[in-house]
């Protein structure tokens, strides 16, 4: 009888002690997933001590830390595709159109459905179903030393293939895709045909070798090494606001010819196919692309905003542009065969 009583009160003993495990492990759970919920992990191939504290911002006016970790885009890309769905990350920044349709194409990035978003993106500076949205413009114009080349020569990238600029020419290497996607842009407005044409004149006036610097290549043409060259702005805004004198000088002598239309590209993100937080992530792109942080994200490297053209004073000296009429995906989607193009042609 006495063993009987014994054994009952230590099954209820083991009852409640396993209530009791049963109750901390649901209660710690519920704390792992706020934690994880109060953290947004970045994987980015920007690197601007600016960025830093725009997401010390977000972080003040939401609550949720930014985790970041920096490297070379395509590395980004490749850490995200290996980790597969154990990647800690929640979001990707990459620059390029190439590069957010490449991981597109990966399934890196799931789709997600923001008012914000689609209010503060323009449709061709997003994808169509949602997997990444543009955060700042890169415009390619020409840039021309009116020593060396006359700027009225020069009103779209079709002149560049004209002969007064033989041997005066000087271009980015066919494996920088600022070249790929300009090149993309073309093919996409001009058909294959144009392109090819366009692609043997331009090529038979660079001064060779190509490049593998826009900053080399916009001092070359501020030294008269070149005449013309196709840049992106930010680069000679850089040069521009330098400390180092000789660089600045040099800098003043280029004259930026925007074409019509002008090449824009991109820097983009997107939610993380394995993010453990996409709320918080879908909140930091919300964030960085809205007029006011997407003011400070483009102005961090002398780019522009998604919409307007901001208040760089730098930039406004510049003057204004019109884009071209193809979407950022259309630039991803053709670059492969704009590579193919661009070898054929030569360009090296």
């Amino acid at each position: 009888m006495i063993q009987s009583l014994f054994n009952a009160r230590a099954f209820r003993l083991g009852l409640a002690a396993a209530g009791s495990l049963s109750l901390l492990g649901a209660v710690t759970t519920v704390t792992q997933a706020q934690n994880r919920n109060q953290v947004v992990n970045v994987y980015s191939g920007r690197h601007y001590n600016t960025d830093k504290e725009l997401y010390a911002q977000f972080t003040r006016q939401t609550g949720i830390r930014v985790n970041l970790i920096e490297g070379k885009d395509d590395e980004m890309i490749e850490r995200l595709r290996r980790e597969g769905a154990n990647s800690p990350a929640d979001v990707l920044v990459t620059v390029d159109a190439a590069r957010l349709i490449r991981a597109q194409e990966m399934n890196l990035f799931r789709p997600i459905n923001s008012a914000a978003l689609k209010r503060d993106v323009p449709a061709n500076l997003r994808d169509p179903g949602g997997h990444w949205f543009a955060l700042t413009r890169r415009a390619r114009p020409v840039m021309v030393n009116p020593a060396q080349v006359n700027p009225n020569l020069i009103r779209t990238y079709g002149d560049l293939s004209r002969k007064e600029l033989r041997g005066k020419l000087c271009m980015r290497d066919r494996s920088s895709v600022y070249s790929q996607s300009l090149t993309a842009d073309v093919l996409q407005r001009a058909g294959k045909a144009t392109t090819e044409r366009w692609l043997t004149g331009m090529v038979a006036n660079v001064k060779q070798p190509f490049f593998t610097s826009d900053t080399t290549m916009v001092r070359a043409v501020g030294q008269g090494e070149c005449g013309a060259a196709v840049a992106n702005t930010y680069y000679l805004a850089r040069l521009l606001n330098s400390d180092n004198a000789t660089d600045k000088a040099n800098a003043r002598k280029v004259k930026v010819v925007w074409v019509n239309p002008t090449h824009v590209n991109v820097t983009g993100g997107g939610v993380t196919r394995s993010s453990g937080n996409p709320e918080g992530a879908r909140k930091l792109l919300e964030f960085l692309s809205s007029p006011t942080a997407g003011e400070g994200y483009a102005g961090a490297n002398n780019e522009y905003p998604v919409k307007g053209w901001g208040n760089n004073p730098t930039l406004r000296s510049f003057g204004t542009f019109t884009a071209t009429p193809v979407t950022i995906k259309q630039l991803g989607q053709r670059n492969r065969e704009a590579v193919q193009l661009m070898q054929q042609a030569g360009w090296k």
